[in-house]
């Protein structure tokens, strides 16, 4: 969790270390994989799934599409560099004020 933990600690002043433990538990096997440890912002696939799978599935947002999409391009922005996907994950979640989902 320390690594995940000092790079969400780089976007925001407090972390929900228990929404962020479980957030690792949840996602351990995609995190457990090279290619996808991280969230690739060119591809427009990786984009649609995270808007589909963790946005609308896991964090159940009904909010439209274009709406979705602005906020992870906007995370983007946000994360220099490489992107980890637990840290992606955390910061859509805050940004939504979702995390209890993960507790």
């Amino acid at each position: 969790m320390t690594d995940h933990l000092d790079d969400i600690k780089k976007h925001v002043s407090e972390v929900d270390e228990a929404a962020l433990a479980n957030m690792e538990k949840t996602y351990r096997l995609v995190l457990s994989k090279p290619d996808s440890r991280a969230v690739s912002f060119s591809d427009e696939e990786e984009l649609k799934t995270v808007r589909e799978s963790f946005l609308k599935k896991k964090l159940g947002l009904t909010i439209p599409d274009a709406e979705l999409d602005a906020a992870i391009k906007e995370v983007g922005k946000a994360i220099p560099g490489h992107k980890q996907r637990l840290t992606v994950y955390y910061l859509l979640a805050q940004k939504f004020d979702k995390l209890d989902v993960f507790h």
